[in-house]
């Protein structure tokens, strides 16, 4: 609990320095009520709602985006478990369940479709524009049940590359890293912090708003850094134009 409560300290000190330096100002409030927690609800669980990560919505702001791992494996359809979003803009918060309109797994996304009324949805650019060098800040829900406080980071982006590199020994290899060395992709890597939860969090521009990637920490890791013993504390992204082709296979318009 006591380091619980340090991280939460170290975070809000984050959130309240970014919003109030720099050129972040203009974006944050068209994204910040784009931005939900994603989870599932089980009524007879304690407590019912799980966090599991971030989302952002897309498109006609009933589409919302976030990392296929964020969505469990298997439902408890049984005991009537259900995937959904939550809405949290300060002291409210709403449950919103939503349908898994598809998934991405070779780049870890996944496309939900929401009930109800739509939210403000966030622009997706071309991230094949994105520069080392540029700067870029994400917003999320970091250590999303235990906090459950909307959060954003800034950083810049350090590097570019390939997704996969060749393991240090075949021992290390098994099949996902063989399927990922035959179709490589580049991802984005990040000189910022991001933290459990933050997992599925909007990859964006600080003037624009502008999206340019998702954030992405397990999937990424477990490639990227599979010939580490103990993976470092790099932030990835997965480019936004895997979510503009998620969008289009699903029939979406991301405009």
């Amino acid at each position: 609990m006591r380091m619980l409560k340090m991280v939460a300290a170290l975070l809000a000190i984050t959130a309240s320095g970014i919003t109030t330096a720099g050129n972040l100002v203009p974006a944050l409030p068209a994204v910040k009520p784009a931005v939900v927690s994603v989870g599932t609800e089980l009524p007879t669980r304690s407590p019912p709602i799980s966090l599991l990560g971030s989302g952002f919505a897309v498109a006609d702001g009933l589409h919302i985006i976030t990392n296929a791992h964020v969505i469990p494996p298997v439902l408890d359809h049984d005991r009537q478990e259900r995937v959904g979003i939550m809405i949290i803009q300060g002291p409210l918060k709403k449950f919103r369940y939503a349908k898994i309109m598809s998934i991405d797994q070779t780049h870890d996304i996944a496309l939900l479709k929401l009930e109800g009324e739509p939210l403000p949805a966030l622009e997706l650019a071309d991230s094949d524009s994105l520069k080392e060098g540029q700067s870029v800040a994400f917003t999320g829900f970091p250590i999303g049940m235990a906090l459950q406080q909307l959060v954003t980071h800034r950083g810049m982006v350090s590097s570019i590359g390939p997704i996969v590199l060749p393991a240090l020994r075949s021992q290390q290899l098994d099949v996902k890293m063989v399927k990922r060395l035959r179709d490589p992709f580049n991802i984005i890597q990040l000189d910022a912090t991001a933290y459990p939860g933050n997992s599925g969090s909007a990859l964006y521009d600080p003037e624009t708003g502008k999206v340019y990637g998702i954030i992405d920490a397990v999937y990424v890791k477990a490639t990227k850094e599979s010939a580490i013993t103990q993976p470092s504390g790099i932030t990835y992204a997965i480019p936004s134009n895997f979510i503009h082709e998620l969008l289009k296979s699903s029939g979406v318009s991301s405009k």
